[in-house]
């Protein structure tokens, strides 16, 4: 049975994005989830992604195209960096498959008020479609919606965890001495800095929440911020706001007011060096009032520092810091147990040992707080987004996950080296990312040029345009349409010269140019002129293009009008078989909706012996015919023009590792497998219906076990007139499965398939297989040719199907009396149901239709005679008088 398969886009730097990535998917792997992992650039973690994923394939632009997304069960982007990776997925048929987009990054959502700002909307479009496609945009902290609230349209979705806030603690720490830091601002190392931290929601100025917690820790501020005493000199630093918004000033006057010694109250802007103004202190208090949803990232960096805290019994925090052991809770608005809680972590004047305990256990929690969390959050997120095939192994539960910390092992000897590896050390944001850059770059050229994109940063008032500057524009344009008008009816009123020679037969020779441009024929075409074989590629949208072929052997088959190939002469099966305008048949015949257009009025369009057909993901598999697999089959048709037989290139079980070992499986075993365990079910429900067999008759037809191969991917070669056989037989089995689905009790649900897209495409994999039983019991060849090498070998030779080929009800005279039959009933109008299939999906003849129009035709040509001669009548008797020459 098939496994899951997803894939991971990412990049393959060493920073602390990889880490967390690294750590989920490994974790990911244990519940059985297969990857395989593409990368957009090369990087030192190359081969950490190499050992998870058993290999790396590299994505670049010209590669994008060539990719069958379809074989993977789900997609997950690691990086903003991949989002290029996501135009080719944008496109049908690959738009549905479900995308997971973890951002990590908030380079873009720095530059999102610029482009609001400069009015940039084809930028915030831009960005709003990519986000769009996902299926689901996930965060790493709460912060980042409302970032990015700009992008959202409804996917947005949070797991909180990231070992950011400690790697980067960890590395500013083995670079940077406190005392040092102390000392350079102008801190005393007796000095005991005791710095207030908050929520980071309000970056821009100093919120309400500092003013709450002014209020709250009044009394704290008064005890020990007025002390006066070398031994014991209390310094209060609030990190909060923008340093340059005035932030300081206003601390300073509530500091006078409260009667503060000069300089025990200091203030820090977020958009310093946050991580100098943490290691410099030697006590932190988290502050804020406001209840926060995720781990505050500043708490994390402070304990990771080795700081003791004093917090807010907030919920999120007891979910994670035991009280006394991590850190120290008080409830809100709670002075008197603020001030308990404060002195337990002095002693003389210094940090105590219970203070120094509760910081080495803080920074060992600190380091994985929130790693089991960030695991089973995407382990859960994938069990909502992804809907596995009936075929697949599913992966464990997501209480199987025992793991509660980050894949630090993998990455400690580049920590240790101090390598630099992010932009993370000035400050608490990311650094930039050089996708956003270029989008900038490449979009810029619209409307604006690249230095107004890189220095411009607010447009003029004045050179705006209001409305009543559109309105002029449109009223300028409507005179100037109406004056064109006028100018050409007054010309067409006017006498022309006939003009020279020279002119008349330049013009005559530019319209006759036209002409045939417009109806000048496909390269391709021109070349199939002659050719005894024609193969259909069906494809269904634009996203599948690159895989297609061209040249005299190949013509495309779209199932989608929408996404046709409009330079080439491609079939359009929707304007052929009208059924296919609605989206239910169309995706639930899948290819055989194609070949029934094909089959509708064929001698339109196909007039050659042989015809083929081979699906797109054919090509995407790797799969399709070599040049010289292409010229072997060519050339053994034309040796041998007779014969029922079919050429045939896909097989079945083409990947024996999806199976799980290399055991040789029955066909219907192997039905049953990619039908949701009920294609044997639905096959003799179906095959009774059809030839209205009684219930104790058997109707599954025997296929043999002798290890051969078996048609798959709908890439096959064979006689015309074997494949409007084969087509007869094709439309008179779906409708009787069709008319099982309508008449069960649980109509809408689908028996060979259980997960979303196996619903969506029902019959789809049932009628991929269908060739095999009418080749195998209409005692058709059945050839299979190797597409790389040409070589060719027959399968279940016929000489061997003695004795259990089921003859009879695949005879040519049975099935088309049962045709003909059907096609009596629908012209009667006798339809044995509502929305009865079969007469939708192809040709309704039956010798009454033939008799009909030969007399509709009889009748035309009777009237016709009829009306010659009363012409002739009434010139003979009224006769033809010749007026007189003059007047």
């Amino acid at each position: 049975m098939l496994e899951p398969v997803l894939r991971i886009l990412g990049h393959m730097t060493i920073d602390p994005q990889s880490l967390m990535l690294v750590t989920v998917i490994r974790n990911l792997q244990k519940l059985g989830y297969v990857f395989k992992i593409f990368a957009v650039g090369n990087g030192k973690a190359h081969s950490i992604w190499e050992n998870i994923g058993g290999g790396i394939s590299h994505l670049n632009t010209e590669r994008q195209g060539l990719i069958d997304w379809s074989i993977f069960e789900g997609i997950i982007v690691g990086s903003l960096e991949a989002k290029e990776a996501i135009s080719s997925l944008m496109q049908e048929p690959f738009c549905s498959i479900p995308l997971i987009w973890i951002i990590q990054e908030d380079s873009l959502s720095s530059r999102l008020p610029v482009y609001e700002q400069m009015g940039w909307e084809h930028l915030l479009s831009h960005w709003r479609r990519a986000f769009g496609r996902a299926s689901v945009v996930v965060f790493p902290d709460f912060t980042y919606p409302m970032l990015y609230s700009e992008l959202d349209t409804g996917n947005f979705f949070v797991i909180p965890g990231s070992p950011v806030d400690v790697w980067a603690a960890e590395r500013y720490h083995k670079t940077h001495a406190k005392d040092q830091l102390r000392e350079l601002n102008g801190f005393d190392k007796y000095d005991m800095v005791v710095l207030v931290v908050g929520s980071t929601v309000f970056y821009d100025d100093l919120s309400w929440d500092y003013a709450v917690a002014m209020h709250s820790i009044g009394p704290l501020l008064t005890k020990y911020a007025r002390r006066n005493d070398a031994t014991e000199s209390f310094k209060f630093v609030f990190l909060c706001g923008n340093s340059t918004d005035g932030s300081d000033d206003a601390l300073q006057e509530v500091a006078s007011r409260l009667g503060l010694r000069q300089g025990s109250v200091r203030h820090y802007g977020l958009n310093g060096d946050v991580n100098s103004v943490l290691l410099m202190a030697d006590i932190i208090l988290y502050g804020s009032a406001q209840e926060v949803q995720g781990f505050p990232p500043l708490l994390i960096r402070a304990m990771t520092f080795e700081i003791p805290v004093i917090a807010p019994d907030f919920p999120v925090l007891k979910k994670y810091i035991v009280d006394g052991v991590h850190g120290i809770f008080f409830p809100k608005q709670n002075t008197e147990v603020l001030m308990n809680a404060f002195s337990l972590l002095l002693s003389n004047g210094r940090l105590s040992k219970f203070a120094k305990a509760i910081a080495s256990s803080g920074r060992k929690l600190a380091k994985n707080v929130l790693s089991l969390d960030c695991i089973t959050g995407y382990a859960r997120l994938l069990e909502n987004v992804l809907s596995f095939p009936s075929d697949a192994l599913l992966p464990g539960p997501v209480s199987q996950i025992q793991q509660g910390s980050w894949e630090w092992n993998l990455l400690q000897h580049e920590i240790n080296l101090g390598i630099h590896l992010s932009n993370m050390d000035g400050g608490f944001f990311n650094g930039k990312v050089s996708v956003v850059y270029a989008v900038e770059n490449e979009l810029a050229g619209l409307n604006y040029s690249t230095s107004i994109f890189e220095n411009r940063t607010e447009v003029s008032e004045e050179d705006e345009l209001t409305q009543l500057d559109w309105d002029v524009f449109r009223e300028i344009e409507i005179s100037e349409e109406n004056e064109m008008f006028e100018i050409a009816e007054v010309e067409e009123r006017m006498d022309k010269e006939v003009g020279v020679w020279d002119n008349i037969y330049r013009n005559a020779r530019k319209s006759e140019k036209l002409r045939f441009e417009v109806n000048e024929r496909d390269e391709g075409e021109l070349e199939r002129t002659g050719q005894p074989v024609c193969i259909y590629e069906i494809y269904n949208g634009a996203g599948v293009w690159p895989f297609l072929h061209h040249g005299s052997l190949y013509r495309g088959l779209s199932l989608s009008r929408r996404g046709q190939r409009q330079s080439s002469d491609d079939v359009d099966a929707v304007g052929r078989l009208p059924l296919l305008n609605d989206t239910y048949y169309q995706e639930i015949l899948c290819e055989m909706g194609g070949m029934f257009a094909i089959a509708n009025k064929v001698d339109n369009i196909h007039r050659r012996p042989w015809i083929g057909f081979q699906s797109w993901r054919a090509a995407g598999r790797k799969v399709a015919l070599s040049p010289t697999a292409e010229k072997v089959l060519e050339q053994r048709m034309q040796e041998n023009s007779r014969g029922d037989v079919i050429y045939f290139w896909g097989h079945l079980d083409m990947d024996r590792t999806i199976i799980g070992n290399n055991n040789v499986f029955s066909f219907w075993y192997m039905c049953d497998i990619l039908n949701g365990g009920n294609c044997r079910t639905v096959f003799q429900d179906g095959f009774r219906q059809m030839y209205a067999l009684p219930p104790d008759v058997e109707t599954l037809p025997p296929m043999p076990e002798d290890g051969g191969y078996w048609s798959a991917l709908h890439s096959w070669v064979m006689p015309t007139p074997s494949f409007l056989e084969f087509i007869m037989f094709s439309r008179m089995f779906v409708d009787s499965i069709d008319a099982l689905r309508r008449d069960s009790r649980k109509y809408g649900l689908c028996l060979l398939g259980s997960s979303k897209i196996e619903t969506k495409h029902c019959y789809c994999r049932v009628l991929e297989l269908l060739i095999n039983v009418w080749a195998y019991h209409s005692a058709r060849r059945m050839v299979y040719i190797n597409p790389s090498t040409g070589s060719m070998e027959e399968q279940h030779p016929i000489e061997q199907r003695k004795g259990f080929m089921w003859a009879k009800y695949f005879n040519f005279s049975l099935l088309k009396s049962m045709d003909e039959d059907l096609a009596e009933a629908a012209d009667d109008g006798d339809h044995p149901r509502d929305m009865w299939l079969w007469p939708m999906t192809g040709e309704v003849h039956w010798h009454g239709i033939y008799e009909r129009e030969r007399e509709e035709r009889y009748r035309l040509k009777m009237d016709k005679k009829r009306k010659t001669k009363e012409k002739l009548f009434e010139r003979m008797k009224h006769g033809y008088k010749q007026k007189s020459l003059g007047g």
